[in-house]
């Protein structure tokens, strides 16, 4: 069989990366870059034999991609640190290495957790990724938020899902909310798109509209209603901070806007 190496980022993620690291260790290899972790993370690293990377923040793509170089092996598998293989998918990762695939990356679905429930619908099942990939045909693409790998060939699709346990408080939510409503402010202000107010009129509640009836979420009850409430919100606020971004570099000198933009754009 094909040897496969595990890659990970991580920051202050000891809450998470046990469970993650026991899921995979059955892995030929596992690559940790740290962004200048201050509790237990990468003592529990080593302690899976982990190779372990600290390293500056490069961006999500940036570290990932800094990750996968590292790898010995050709086959990578990319994981957050809030991630687990479950045994499935772990036999099934085996018995597809072990036929010699023609495909150079797989698509893996996540059942995508919210305050410890499983969500179905709020278009967050099947919620396929590109996963398992050849070292030498797959790359992060480069993009400050909901970063993707790339694949240059042909691609398949795995039948049993990654266990992804994310938001596991409203308070994590709304953290993470602030940092990526930034980035993708961020990311929306670098490909040249401006602010218009029908965006923030409109957008958010079409982002409520959108998971909560024509994706189903109300088939999720009360949680169904809170995801879809809040992505509304996450999108009000990428507006939000795109005009707050604008209005920073029209009105400061020239100096003042680089500071403006620091202050605005730092992340966590």
């Amino acid at each position: 069989m094909e040897k496969i190496s595990v890659t990970i980022i991580t920051k202050n993620e000891e809450h998470n990366i046990r469970d993650c690291l026991e899921s995979v260790k059955w892995a030929d290899e596992i690559v940790v870059v740290d962004n200048g972790s201050t509790d237990d993370t990468l003592k529990i690293c080593r302690e899976y034999g982990a190779g372990v990377y600290p390293e500056e923040w490069k961006g999500y793509s940036g570290q990932k991609n800094s990750a996968i170089d590292k790898s010995r092996n050709e086959w990578v598998l990319s994981l957050d640190a809030d991630e687990r293989v479950s045994p499935d998918l772990h036999r099934e990762i085996s018995a597809t290495l072990e036929g010699n695939p023609s495909s150079d990356g797989f698509f893996i679905a996540r059942k995508n957790f919210f305050l410890g429930r499983w969500i179905r619908h709020c278009g967050w099942y099947p919620d396929f990724n590109l996963r398992l990939f050849r070292k030498s045909r797959g790359r992060f693409q480069e993009r400050a938020v909901h970063e993707r790998v790339e694949v240059q060939g042909e691609t398949g699709t795995l039948k049993h899902p990654l266990i992804h346990e994310t938001y596991r408080s409203l308070g994590e939510f709304y953290r993470r909310i602030d940092r990526y409503s930034t980035l993708a402010a961020r990311e929306l202000h670098s490909q040249g798109k401006r602010y218009r107010f029908r965006d923030l009129f409109f957008r958010p509640p079409f982002t409520f509209l959108q998971m909560y009836f024509l994706r189903a979420g109300f088939l999720e009850g009360h949680s169904g209603f809170l995801l879809s409430s809040l992505y509304s919100f996450y999108t009000f606020a990428k507006y939000a901070k795109l005009k707050e971004l604008e209005e920073n570099k029209r009105y400061s000198t020239t100096g003042g806007t680089e500071d403006a933009e620091k202050n605005i754009m730092a992340c966590p």
